[in-house]
């Protein structure tokens, strides 16, 4: 069972990686465009600037539990530097229960009326000639806060010792 909780979140991560690289393909596009087409023949879009908008969140969300999962977190304590390996181990299984899920966890609950109203209205972009489907966007808050909680788990329930 452990080895396929482990499967699904390594999967997750491949899919959620791509996810990211997508966004920032369609981000550094779409600001390349933007810029071309004010600057170079003053022209612009509220929906080529909307895209950006929605890819750089769908950037953001989706890559914590990227980073997560490879590590790129960043300590703010000194004791790890000094002990070994199965200091961290511990340190991230008590962040991971104390701060990880209560946190992510409350940002689930917390969002999830906003959410429901938001696909309940369809809700769209608030500028004039905006892009619909802001609601897609608002709803990869709540799964990328699921997806920082089966990687945290998934840190935890590897072999070996993360540095």
């Amino acid at each position: 069972m452990r080895q396929g909780f482990l499967a699904v979140c390594d999967a997750l991560d491949r899919l959620t990686t791509a996810v990211c690289m997508l966004a920032g393909l369609l981000l550094t596009a779409a600001v390349l465009v933007i810029v071309v087409l004010r600057y170079g023949f003053g022209v612009g879009f509220i929906e080529l600037q909307d895209g950006a908008t929605y890819a750089f969140a769908v950037l953001l969300i989706f890559s914590l539990p990227v980073c997560l999962r490879r590590g790129g977190h960043v300590r703010v304590e000194v004791l790890s530097e000094r002990l070994g390996p199965g200091y961290t181990r511990r340190a991230d299984a008590v962040a991971l229960v104390v701060f990880l899920i209560p946190v992510f966890g409350l940002l689930i609950w917390a969002g999830w009326p906003d959410l429901v109203y938001s696909w309940s209205i369809r809700e769209a972009s608030m500028e004039t000639g905006g892009l619909a489907g802001l609601y897609l966007v608002k709803t990869a808050l709540p799964v990328g806060a699921a997806l920082m909680i089966l990687q945290g788990i998934a840190m935890a329930l590897e072999p070996g010792a993360r540095e």
